[in-house]
């Protein structure tokens, strides 16, 4: 970590910031020519070797694989999607390998799954190091520059940017730590931009698990990447089939590594962010709520105080507040809430459930979110412990793990959750994973020669669970929560959102207001829809938790004047947030400094500048060139502080740039444009 931070400060910083294009960054033509030509000679080309790797029965798949049977289909799943389906089958064991890969038309992106099953009556060999990606990217040579963030630990310096220069045959490896959490750690974000001579590409690993990945330097000339189930070292049962974590790429062209990562976002709204009725999730404000009825004149307080938010969320509690029975087990006190395992409503709490919050909040157009860990089994006296402890994976920090690859166990929690979805009225499903992660109690349920199989069938029940809920449920939507921002995987974000990008977010935590403009600062690379609660009321605090989920704490006389003013300004800019994203500075925690970005929305020839001076600032100004403008547009600027209007031309504010003048330290702006 000591190389990874010494190397990871300056990312998007002075040097990246040197590259001012005068219009947005939109797909190429040449970008899209070389994503075809990588698919048809890696992928679909029956002489080399796939995008994948394993060793089965000791001989590497490249082998195999071209002794094997192969065939191919292909069809189209829309306008902008085709499927091709690889299947390969050992005519010997009936091992069948199928990889089923999605080439994308608008974008410069491709992604594949590999799925590898028994069809045969006896075991397979031993089926190990399964990599759901092996590839080699680049070959002339040159400088080759991997770009990533810090995953979430509850710390200031979560979602921190790196970027490591790879040397001669280097290797640089990534996974969380040991945790089963797949964005835990200073090394567990599963997203990368690895940029070389001319372009680059952006790589995603979706695994809600413990996946690796590597990245080495090969004889100068390029990198070979691998990534895939951190363990597998398997046999496979009839019938068995395990599964490789999705693999997406995106190649880009040109030498601006921002512009790259708006791609990204974009081709990210398009097609992975959850839709309801086929429109992506929006923007939306959240209020925490008891869910009782006499918890309705509460949150009818921020009604009559011209507060309208989108959601009420009822979140776990600590001690005697959960809404579940938690006073057996072995936690006591403030710690009570970890004893779960009982998924009812606490009925000397809440003798009519949450129906009549939930119908109050449906007739004054807001929804109804209800926290749930169903994974971890915190109380052998809760009612999974005591009725189904077959169920049970022991080995887990903070109690057992509900093995959602046991079918049985799965189609009870579909169910269970399914009767409570309906019957107290849940428009969000929040779901929680605490503690040190599942990954010690999957290991730990495996044999020598099963290495990974409780593990990935685990992660296929999970997912499966989740598309199940969605399925009857269509209007459905989840929250992703894992202490905080730890379970924010390509797979997961397909399905659900993080109203909480991190637990770092408390005033008691030294650093949270700087820490979290941080966040926003790294996550904003790749994630567009991020949230968090904030439980300041000054404007410089407040302003650094903007995002397109915002929340705040109680509303009291004392500071109901700031949450109206904030929930108003988040309203404004949050539409924006889902937009093009430009850091303005270099990245920095330190409070001597000046940290700004901008979200720009050139469709529609508006967006937002950002801008926070630091309390231990000497300067009172700071003068910013802006990105993705017209420069022949006149542009019109609103700051938030100021009652006058000023405007500009696009030309002006790129080359030129806007000079932010804060007198008061600390102090933040928000500029709007249009």
């Amino acid at each position: 970590m000591r190389r990874l931070n010494r190397l990871g400060i300056v990312l998007f910083g002075s040097g990246l910031l040197a590259v001012h294009t005068g219009c947005a960054q939109s797909v190429r033509a040449g970008e899209m020519k070389t994503h075809s030509h990588w698919i048809a000679e890696h992928l679909l080309n029956p002489k080399a070797p796939p995008p994948f790797s394993f060793v089965f029965d000791g001989m590497p798949s490249d082998t195999a694989l071209a002794a094997w049977q192969r065939t191919t289909e292909k069809k189209p799943l829309d306008q902008n999607r085709t499927q091709h389906t690889l299947v390969w089958t050992d005519p010997k064991t009936g091992l069948q390998v199928r990889c089923v890969a999605v080439e994308y038309a608008d974008f410069p992106v491709v992604e594949w799954t590999v799925y590898v099953g028994n069809t045969g009556t006896s075991n397979t060999p031993i089926l190990e190091n399964l990599q759901g990606l092996d590839a080699r990217f680049g070959g002339g040579g040159g400088e080759f520059v991997l770009h990533g963030i810090k995953g979430d630990f509850c710390s200031a310096d979560s979602y921190q940017p790196y970027a490591l220069t790879l040397g001669a045959k280097p290797v640089e490896k990534f996974a969380p730590p040991a945790s089963g959490k797949s964005c835990d750690g200073p090394r567990g974000w599963p997203y990368f931009n690895l940029q070389m001579p001319g372009g680059g590409v952006i790589l995603a690993v979706g695994w809600p698990g413990q996946w690796a990945a590597s990245f080495s330097r090969d004889d100068g000339k390029g990198v070979r990447v691998m990534a895939g189930q951190e363990l597998t070292h398997l046999y496979l049962k009839p019938g068995e089939e395990i599964r490789t974590p999705l693999i997406a790429l995106l190649f880009w062209q040109g030498a601006d590594v921002v512009s790259a990562q708006n791609v990204w976002r974009r081709w990210y709204v398009a097609h992975n962010l959850p839709r309801i009725s086929g429109r992506p999730q929006p923007p939306l404000a959240q209020i925490q709520v008891g869910g009782a009825e006499q918890d309705i004149q509460y949150a009818g307080k921020f009604l009559r105080a011209g507060i309208k938010v989108d959601i009420c969320w009822r979140d776990a509690g600590a001690g005697g507040t959960t809404w579940y029975p938690s006073a057996a087990g072995p936690y006591k006190g403030k710690d009570a809430w970890l004893n779960t395992g009982t998924w009812e409503i606490d009925r000397t709490k809440y003798p009519h459930g949450f129906k009549p919050f939930s119908d109050w909040a449906h007739s004054n157009g807001m929804g109804f979110v209800l926290w749930f860990e169903p994974e971890r089994v915190g109380s052998p006296e809760s009612w999974l412990g005591k009725n189904h402890p077959e169920w049970l994976l022991p080995g887990t920090s903070h109690g057992a793990l509900l093995d959602e690859g046991n079918p049985e166990a799965r189609n009870w929690l579909i169910n269970h959750l399914d009767e409570m979805i309906k019957s107290q009225g849940l428009d969000w499903y929040r779901e929680d994973m605490n503690g040190c992660g599942p990954l010690p109690a999957w290991r730990k349920n495996d044999a020598p020669d099963r290495q990974g199989i409780t593990e990935n069938l685990y992660v296929q029940g999970h997912l499966a669970f989740w598309d199940e809920l969605r399925r009857r449920h269509p209007a459905l939507r989840i929250d992703s929560c894992a202490s905080g921002g730890r379970r924010n995987d390509l797979e997961t974000m397909r399905r659900a959102v993080p109203l909480l990008r991190s637990d770092f977010q408390f005033p008691s935590m030294p650093g949270v207001v700087e820490g979290n403009q941080c966040h926003t600062y790294g996550l904003s690379f790749w994630l567009p829809f991020q949230g968090s609660g904030v439980y300041f009321y000054d404007p410089y605090s407040v302003r650094g938790f903007y995002m397109a989920s915002f929340g705040m704490g109680t509303l009291t006389p004392e500071n109901t004047a700031a949450q109206q003013k904030a929930y108003a300004e988040c309203r404004r800019i949050a539409p924006l947030m889902l937009a093009d994203y430009y850091p303005l500075t270099p990245y920095t925690l330190e409070h001597t400094q000046w940290i700004a970005w901008q979200f720009n929305r050139p469709e529609r020839g508006d967006g937002v500048v950002q801008a926070f001076r630091r309390p231990e600032c000497a300067e009172s100004t700071k003068t910013f060139r802006l990105r993705g403008l017209d420069p022949s547009a006149e542009y019109e600027l609103t700051d938030f502080d100021a009652e006058a209007t000023r405007r500009f031309t696009g030309k002006q504010l790129m080359e030129n740039g806007l000079t932010v003048e804060l007198k008061n330290k600390p102090a933040a702006a928000v500029i709007t444009y249009k």
